[in-house]
C-alpha cells in the first residue's frame, strides 16, 4: 500500500504542475501541453491534482471536457478505490 500512496502523490503533483505550466505557456502564447496529456495524467491517478490545478490556475475551466470530465474521473477513481478496499484484493 505505501507504493500506491507514493505513486498517487507523485502523479497528482505532476498533474498539478502540468496544469500550471500549460496556463503559463498559454498566457505567453508559447507551445502548449496537449490536452490529451493533461487528461491522461488525470486518468492514471492524478485527477485530484488536475482538479486543483484547474481551480488554482483558472485553467481549462470553460472546457466541458475538463469541467465535467475531471470530476467524473475523480468519482470513478473513488468508487474503484472503495471497491478495492472492500474486496479481498490487497496491494
Amino acid at each position: 500500500m505505501p507504493y500506491v500512496s507514493f505513486y498517487l502523490i507523485c502523479v497528482n503533483i505532476v498533474s498539478f504542475v502540468l496544469f500550471g505550466l500549460d496556463k503559463s505557456r498559454a498566457v505567453r502564447r508559447q507551445w502548449r501541453i496537449p490536452e490529451k496529456t493533461l487528461l491522461l495524467t488525470a486518468l492514471i491517478g492524478g485527477s485530484l491534482g488536475a482538479e486543483a490545478g484547474m481551480l488554482c490556475f483558472r485553467h481549462k475551466t470553460k472546457h466541458a471536457r475538463f469541467r465535467v470530465g475531471i470530476p467524473a474521473v475523480i468519482i470513478i477513481q473513488l468508487l474503484i478505490g472503495i471497491g478495492l478496499s472492500l474486496s479481498d484484493i490487497s496491494f
